[in-house]
């Protein structure tokens, strides 16, 4: 619902991820950028997949709230050293989501999820070496902040590991 409302325009224009902003004070940014998207084909791409993680990996809510929440936070404030003037999307925490929801389940034993957690490597290393699909992009009216992507990633194979760590 989230997502839906900060596509309207008025609202939208106070979420953005937008680096002056946040250099000018607006911190909010730094979170809410990541639930605004460039259009509508851009927030149901990103919602069915969100919808898809949730209904595979079947997390908590309150843990998924945190962990969304979370990775989507890591992204905002490392992104500020990119060179990325703005960004919108969830792309970047699906990735960390995902990332984190597959190197879990491999530490807990589930051998086949190791080949979720290579997947997911190789398509970050595609994208830095290659850049994001350009199809993508057409549909999106943007370019792919594949940055995002990548720090998304990082982010929930640590929190992943680091979660482990703490268990023993």
């Amino acid at each position: 619902m989230i997502c839906i409302l900060a596509q309207l325009p008025l609202i939208q224009s106070w979420l953005v991820w937008d680096k002056t902003a946040i250099n000018s004070g607006q911190w909010w940014r730094i979170l809410t950028g990541n639930f605004s998207h460039t259009n509508s084909v851009h927030l149901i791409m990103n919602l069915a997949a969100l919808w898809i993680l949730v209904w595979i990996f079947r997390p908590r809510p309150n843990h998924f709230v945190f962990l969304l929440i979370f990775i989507s936070s890591i992204i905002g404030l490392c992104l500020l050293s990119s060179s990325l003037g703005w960004y919108l999307g969830l792309s970047g925490a699906l990735h960390g989501l995902f990332s984190y929801w597959a190197l879990n389940e491999a530490l807990r034993g589930r051998r086949t999820s190791w080949a979720l957690v290579v997947a997911v490597i190789a398509k970050v290393a595609w994208e830095g070496v290659y850049g994001a699909s350009e199809v993508t992009a057409q549909m999106i009216d943007a370019s792919v902040a594949t940055e995002a992507h990548f720090i998304g990633t990082i982010a929930g194979l640590a929190t992943a590991s680091v979660a482990k760590l703490m268990q023993r």
